[in-house]
């Protein structure tokens, strides 16, 4: 036995591509072993499997214990098999996951910490389209009754669970933090003149306008090329545009995480112009942008959601008026030709992120919380 005590780490689909985030988090962790647990494992990240929980094995009966816990809140096979590891509490990321984790926290009574991300806290009510989402929304105010702790990734994530109705007093702001290991640039690297976009393609990523303002870049740097790395709805109708209006561009599609750091080592701009969607889904931090400074890698982005933080604009990187190409297109190419300026900012992200979203710092202070949570769980059941 090595001492650490147990950790379930509940997400309802475990894990998307662009949730790197939940396992570098959870691998991270000191004193605590992670447990993934969640409804069905999907195409995306690698999980280590003996560490893996799931009510859903995608059988004809798998299907049939995922229906049933999700609409009675029952599956004691599933449950069982969490309770035989005696964990300390429960971690579930995104407001949906805390509501689905809500009878396992009552069949094992632990503590549950909920990490809300962005489109948890930032759509409308109105614009709920799948069945989880419609389960969060009826399940709210139990969530906000029963969760131990809420956590939110940015102090702008924050302010909008508040505004859900959730108790400030039990709401943290809490940085995830980078694995500085994993993203640090090799500096023998020549970097060329590209944009990068790491992301989704949907409304709320903005590459939209990141097309417009490589349409006027180009114009006066005809060597620049905009490379998009990501997948999504809007990727034809993206293609098409790119086609129209830019000289020197390309669309890989989903990348494993190494593939996107040999880029960020490569490009000499990072470019997710976020914007907040029809549906009011908006930005919640962007790990993604303190990754790129992480690299070395300069920011240009719009002024939106928890971007503000996780960019300083000015030092780390520049941050335009949301929805103003013209403006952002006149950032990008202030750095593309400004050595001096690019370097500035290239050494100055690096730092700020060392300072500030360091994965080990982080993690020191969300293990913090997890032994003041338990401690205080326990001193309450006995009392």
């Amino acid at each position: 036995m090595d001492g650490k005590k147990n950790v379930v780490i509940y997400k309802d689909h475990l894990l998307s591509p662009s949730e790197t985030f939940v396992k570098a988090q959870a691998e991270a962790l000191q004193n605590f072993t992670p447990y993934y647990v969640g409804s069905r494992q999907i195409a995306g990240i690698k999980l280590p499997d003996e560490r893996v929980i799931v009510m859903n094995d995608q059988s004809v009966f798998g299907w049939g214990k995922e229906t049933l816990y999700k609409l009675v809140g029952k599956s004691i096979g599933f449950m069982n098999k969490i309770a035989r590891l005696k964990p300390s509490l429960i971690h579930a990321h995104f407001g949906f996951g805390g509501a689905l984790a809500l009878p396992l926290v009552k069949y094992l009574d632990v503590p549950l910490v909920v990490t809300f991300h962005g489109f948890d806290a930032t759509v409308k009510d109105e614009f709920a389209n799948f069945y989880s989402h419609k389960l969060y929304i009826r399940k709210r105010k139990e969530l906000q009754r029963q969760g131990t702790l809420f956590i939110a990734v940015s102090d702008f994530i924050k302010r909008k669970m508040i505004e859900q109705g959730f108790p400030e007093e039990r709401i943290v702001r809490h940085y995830i933090g980078i694995n500085l290991a994993s993203f640090t640039p090799d500096e023998q690297v020549k970097r060329k003149p590209i944009v990068l976009f790491v992301g989704r393609l949907v409304e709320k990523k903005g590459a939209e306008f990141l097309i417009d303002a490589m349409h006027l870049v180009q114009r006066e740097l005809p060597d620049c090329e905009l490379v998009c790395i990501g997948d999504g709805p809007l990727r034809g109708h993206l293609e098409e545009k790119a086609g129209r209006l830019l000289t020197k561009y390309q669309f890989l599609g989903v990348q494993p995480p190494e593939v996107v750091r040999t880029w960020m080592n490569t490009a000499m701009l990072f470019s997710v112009p976020s914007v907040i969607a029809e549906n009011g889904d908006a930005e919640g931090f962007g790990m993604v942008f303190a990754e790129a400074n992480a690299m070395g890698l300069p920011v240009v982005s719009f002024a939106t959601g928890g971007i503000t933080e996780a960019v300083a604009h000015g030092e780390t990187g520049y941050l335009a008026p949301e929805k103003d190409s013209q403006m952002l297109a006149i950032y990008i190419q202030a750095l593309l030709t400004n050595k001096a300026v690019w370097e500035s900012f290239s050494k100055q992200g690096k730092a700020r992120v060392q300072n500030l979203f360091n994965i080990e710092k982080q993690n020191q202070e969300l293990e913090a919380l997890y032994e003041a949570i338990i401690r205080d769980f326990k001193r309450r059941r006995i009392s």
